[in-house]
C-alpha cells in the first residue's frame, strides 16, 4: 500500500477541489501556460520547417546546385555533361546561357535574367516543367524565338501567351548608323509559376536562340548540375574543378541563396530557444503551485509520516502531482500544436479570403503562401524538454514537503 501511496495521493490532490481557490487558479495557469508554450513551439517550428522545405524544393529546384563554366566558352558541352553524370553525386546535367536583359512592351520595361536552355535536358536539373501554368518547355524551338516568362513578370509587362515582347541586352551592336543596344523580339509561348520571387525575375528561351543573340557560335555558358545532396555542393564543385583543370570555374547555390538558407536556420534556432524559455516559465510556475499546496497540506503530510510514510514517499506525492499537471498541459498542447501545424495553411488561406488581404507577397518574400511541415522528431524533442523542465520544477517543493516535521505540525493541531 505504501509503495502505491505517492501515485494514489498525488493524483487525488490533482482531482480534489481545494478550499483555497487561489491555488487552483495558479495550478490552472501553469497548465495553460505549458499548453500554449508547447502548442506555439510546435506550430512555429513546423512553419520554419515549411520555409526550409520550400527553399529546398521551389527555390533550389529552380536554381542549379552548382554551375561549371569554361573561361573561353564551352563547345564540347555534351561530352563533358556525360562525363560529369558518371560521378557518384551528380544526378543530372544541362547546358545553359545566362543573359541579363530588359523586357519592353507597350511602354512597360522590366529587367530579368534570361536563361537559354535545352528543353530536352532542362528537366534533369530543374522543376520548371512541373510549374508551367500555360504552354510547355517543348514549345521552345530553335529559330522560333519563343520565350517562357514567370507569372509575375508577365503580369508586370501585361502580356500573355501569343504576345510579343522585346528583349534588350546590355551589349552594343555597331551599324553604319551608329552604335545601338542589341535587341530582339520574342513571342511568349508559356508562363510558369513557382510561387516565389523567381516568378518576377526569370525567363527561359531556347539555347540556340540565345547563342545567336549573344553571338557565341556553338559555345554555351556552362553546365548546370543537379546533385543527390545539395549540402555537398561546395565539396563536389571543388572536386570537379580539381579534376577538370584550371580552365574551368564553378559556383554552387550557396553563392546566390546561401544567406537566405542560413538566415532561416538561424531564425529557427533562435525562435526555438525563445519559445523554450516561455515553456520553462510556464513549467516553473508549477513550483509556486506546489509550494502553496505543501503549505496547505502540512497536516496531511504530518499524518502520513506518523502512519509510516517515508520522506521519499512524501516527495513522490508532490512529484506525481506536479508531473500530472505538466503532463496534462503538455498533452493538450501537443494536440493543439499538431492540429494547428497541419491546418495553418488552410486557416491562413481562409483568413486571406475573408479579410481580402495577402499576408505573404511574393514580391517581398520568396514565397506567397505560409508553408508548414510537421516533424515528429521536433514534437518529441519539445515534449522531452517540457517534461524535463516540469520534473525539475517539482523537486524543490517535494523536498520541502519531505522535510516537514510531524511533531512540529501536530503540536498545534
Amino acid at each position: 500500500m505504501l509503495d502505491r501511496l505517492p501515485f494514489l495521493v498525488g493524483l487525488r490532490y490533482v482531482r480534489a477541489k481545494r478550499r483555497n481557490h487561489f491555488i487552483s487558479f495558479i495550478s490552472m495557469t501553469s497548465m495553460l501556460g505549458l499548453m500554449l508554450g508547447v502548442a506555439v513551439l510546435i506550430l512555429v517550428l513546423s512553419v520554419m520547417n515549411g520555409f526550409d522545405q520550400e527553399l529546398r524544393t521551389r527555390i533550389l529546384g529552380m536554381v542549379p546546385h552548382t554551375k561549371i563554366e569554361a573561361r573561353n566558352g564551352m563547345v564540347e558541352w555534351e561530352a563533358l555533361a556525360n562525363q560529369l553524370i558518371e560521378r557518384e553525386r551528380v544526378i543530372g546535367a544541362a547546358p545553359y546561357i545566362e543573359q541579363q536583359g530588359m523586357f519592353s512592351v507597350g511602354g512597360r520595361n522590366q529587367g530579368a535574367m534570361v536563361n537559354g536552355i535545352h528543353p530536352e535536358w532542362e528537366d534533369r536539373v530543374s522543376i520548371i516543367g512541373e510549374h508551367m501554368q500555360q504552354g510547355s518547355l517543348s514549345d521552345l524551338e530553335a529559330g522560333e524565338w519563343h520565350i517562357v516568362l514567370g507569372s509575375m513578370l508577365a503580369r508586370q509587362l501585361g502580356v500573355g501567351v501569343g504576345d510579343r515582347v522585346t528583349l534588350l541586352v546590355p551589349e552594343a551592336s555597331i551599324t553604319p548608323a551608329g552604335v545601338f543596344p542589341r535587341l530582339k523580339r520574342f513571342t511568349v509561348s508559356g508562363i510558369f509559376s513557382v510561387g516565389a520571387e523567381l516568378d518576377a525575375s526569370l525567363a527561359y528561351a531556347h539555347i540556340d536562340d540565345m547563342q545567336t543573340l549573344a553571338r557565341m557560335g556553338n559555345a554555351v555558358g556552362g553546365l548546370r548540375l543537379e546533385l543527390d545532396d545539395l549540402f555537398t555542393s561546395g565539396q563536389e564543385t571543388r572536386a570537379i574543378l580539381n579534376t577538370l583543370g584550371p580552365e574551368y570555374q564553378g559556383r554552387d547555390w550557396t553563392f546566390s541563396h546561401g544567406n537566405l538558407f542560413q538566415a532561416i536556420q538561424m531564425e529557427k534556432r533562435m525562435i526555438a530557444l525563445l519559445l523554450t524559455v516561455i515553456v520553462a516559465v510556464a513549467a516553473f510556475n508549477i513550483v509556486s503551485t506546489l509550494v502553496m499546496v505543501v503549505t496547505d497540506k502540512r497536516a496531511d503530510i504530518a499524518i502520513l509520516r506518523t502512519i509510516g510514510a517515508t520522506p521519499g514517499s512524501i516527495m513522490g506525492i508532490f512529484i506525481v502531482q506536479g508531473l500530472a499537471i505538466g503532463i496534462i498541459g503538455i498533452a493538450v498542447g501537443v494536440g493543439v500544436g499538431v492540429l494547428l501545424a497541419l491546418t495553418i495553411a488552410d486557416l491562413i488561406g481562409w483568413a486571406e479570403s475573408v479579410l481580402g488581404i495577402q499576408f505573404l507577397d511574393a514580391g517581398v518574400y520568396f514565397i506567397s503562401d505560409l508553408p508548414s511541415r510537421l516533424l515528429w522528431s521536433d514534437v518529441g524533442n519539445i515534449v522531452a524538454a517540457a517534461f524535463g523542465l516540469t520534473f525539475l520544477s517539482t523537486l524543490y517543493p517535494a523536498w520541502r514537503a519531505a522535510r516537514v516535521q510531524p511533531a512540529d505540525v501536530l503540536r498545534y493541531e
